[in-house]
């Protein structure tokens, strides 16, 4: 395999992190109250913009600075779901869907009002910004980072689902709602926190996003949100491992189609995108790991 090819291949991971990181916050609150919350995308926008306001004060180690801007999302998501979506619940899903639609425009043209459409750049501390050769790769120090730390976020979110009394009883709760509400688990609770959960990863995708592309702006959010959602929908919407799978398996995919095609095709990677999604659809029509809503019964 040649570097080229090896270099997009890294470069697909590094995005299929982040859009895996978004994806899993459509995936659990899905999976919990089917509910698609396309507000959830804008808050990766949110996380860019908090990161750039913390690095700019003096003396803030940038460890830090991540764990604020996961504590700054999950504090929006908790606010999205009180405000938003509890008031609301029990009515038809087409209530929650128009409801995350006008949660979703407000939060951008609030960003819009506060910090004009115009592009910021974002810069980073220079040790991220550090060249490392990895045999035939040349890779910064950013790169890598984004890649240990989606992973390492990911494999605690796994064994937070799988061991903890949280976890089993968000489980129950996406299994079925009603018998989890008569054997005593607080229902208002567990979906508070799924929305805190996947609100953070988000918010720490606006932070490597930031870092990955070097410029964000006040509609950053859309298109990552966007596309982590049908990486949702692709590895099975409702499953934690399938967003994860469709994340990785849609960032190698965008990355390749880009990489490897003529230079004339690259203005086509979105279609890319909702093509593959719709031909998965087709072929498996519950996502490479989802159930059906029976199943789930």
């Amino acid at each position: 395999m040649s570097a080229y090819v090896l270099e997009q291949v890294f470069n697909g991971l590094i995005l299929g992190s982040m859009y895996a990181l978004v994806a899993i916050g459509f995936s659990m609150i899905y999976g919990i109250v089917r509910l698609i919350n396309f507000a959830h995308g804008d808050i990766v926008m949110v996380g860019a913009f908090v990161t750039l306001a913390l690095i700019a004060v003096p003396g803030l180690p940038f460890p830090l600075i991540a764990l604020l801007v996961m504590a700054a999302g999950l504090i929006l998501g908790v606010l999205i779901e009180r405000a938003a979506f509890r008031p609301m619940r029990g009515a038809p899903q087409v209530t929650g869907f128009i409801a995350s639609l006008a949660v979703s425009i407000l939060m951008q043209n609030l960003g819009v009002l506060i910090l004009t459409a115009q592009p910021r750049n974002f810069m980073l501390p220079e040790y991220l910004q550090t060249i490392f050769h990895l045999g035939p790769l040349t890779v910064r120090a950013i790169d890598l980072a984004i890649l240990i730390a989606s992973v390492v976020l990911m494999a605690v979110l796994v064994l937070m689902v799988k061991r903890t009394r949280l976890g089993i009883a968000m489980r129950a709760t996406a299994e079925n709602i009603d018998a989890a509400r008569l054997m005593g688990i607080n229902i208002n609770r567990v979906i508070m926190f799924a929305f805190a959960i996947g609100s953070s990863l988000a918010g720490m995708a606006g932070l490597m996003w930031g870092g990955k592309f070097g410029q964000i702006d006040p509609l950053l959010g859309f298109v990552p949100g966007l596309k982590a959602f049908v990486a949702a929908v692709i590895g099975g919407v409702g499953s934690i491992p399938g967003a994860m799978l469709g994340g990785y398996l849609l960032g190698l995919a965008e990355v390749l189609f880009v990489g490897l095609l003529p230079p004339i095709y690259s203005a086509y990677r979105d279609a890319f995108v909702f093509g593959t999604l719709i031909l998965i659809l087709l072929i498996l029509p519950n996502g490479l790991l989802g159930r059906s809503v029976e199943e789930r019964a």
